[in-house]
């Protein structure tokens, strides 16, 4: 008997495992093969050694796609996560059309961002699209939304903040809900300043789950291409490339698949450092 549950419980097992190695393990290992190798046309013809690594201090282009995308991950996770609280602070409380507020909201974060990023070529088409056509109402001048480095990135930033902002609020808002009316009521005993009832109880309490939200964020930020890729497609010229476009262009467009595997595990070690300071901070707090 317990043999066949063994055999069942494998049998549950086994396609996770293969899931695992086919996707995640082998791709990992294989594409460090290639980062280490001269790639002629996808064909590995030599090894490289460093050099891969070592071309990336002196790409101007490299440390281009990433201030920018440094830039991308800072205005935005630092937007959404401060929308996203302020808009869970504001609804968490029982009013009428909370329901339909939050599908409407979640919306975007449903969305393909190639598709997103589309609409947002519309949304800011410098001639008669409707957010100029809006400030032209307004008495304001037209803005180059697309054509300029400053204000392409600022388009590229709001979309992303569209997209994610529901992210941040349904989680901290879950996280709010969680936290127990007793120690609202015990605090309101000894103040009657809601800024102190926040920044004494409800910030340090929310404090585990706005460090999930920052991390999760900074995570998925310092990936971002599909919307770079559609609004502005890397433009003016290469103002808006983010890393991940950047090793994209290398790897699809030139063949040059050996740098473009090294970048993706510089990449791959900005989130993991990201990751490993987040959860040694949180470690270190609950201990």
């Amino acid at each position: 008997m317990r043999r066949r549950l063994r055999e069942k419980g494998n049998a549950f097992v086994i396609p996770a495992i293969f899931w695992v190695l086919t996707f995640t393990i082998f791709p990992l290992v294989y594409s460090f093969r290639v980062s280490l190798s001269k790639v002629l046309y996808g064909k590995l013809v030599g090894f490289a050694g460093a050099s891969n690594y070592l071309r990336m201090f002196g790409d101007y282009r490299f440390w281009g796609t990433l201030r920018f995308t440094l830039v991308l991950v800072l205005i935005s996770v630092c937007a959404t996560t401060a929308i996203g609280l302020g808009l869970a602070i504001v609804f968490n409380r029982k009013m009428k059309g909370l329901r339909a507020f939050r599908s409407i909201l979640t919306m975007p974060l449903f969305t393909a961002p190639v598709a997103l990023g589309y609409l947002g070529v519309m949304m800011f088409y410098e001639e008669n699209g409707p957010i100029n056509v809006l400030l032209k109402y307004l008495g304001m001048g037209k803005v180059p939304w697309l054509s300029h480095p400053l204000w392409a990135t600022l388009a590229i930033c709001l979309v992303d903040i569209w997209q994610w902002t529901p992210f941040a609020f349904i989680i901290l808002l879950a996280g709010l809900q969680s936290i127990s009316d007793e120690i609202y009521e015990a605090a309101v005993i000894d103040t009657s300043s809601g800024w102190a009832v926040f920044r004494y109880i409800t910030l340090p309490l929310l404090s585990p789950v706005l460090g999930t939200v920052i991390m999760l964020r900074m995570v998925d930020a310092f990936k971002a291409f599909d919307i770079p890729f559609s609004l502005t497609s890397g433009g003016p010229g290469t103002a808006t490339r983010t890393l991940t476009f950047y090793i994209y262009t290398q790897g699809l467009r030139n063949f040059d698949l050996g740098y473009a595997s090294a970048m993706a595990y510089f990449l791959l070690a900005i989130t993991m450092v990201i990751g490993l300071l987040f959860f040694r901070r949180y470690r270190e707090l609950y201990e």
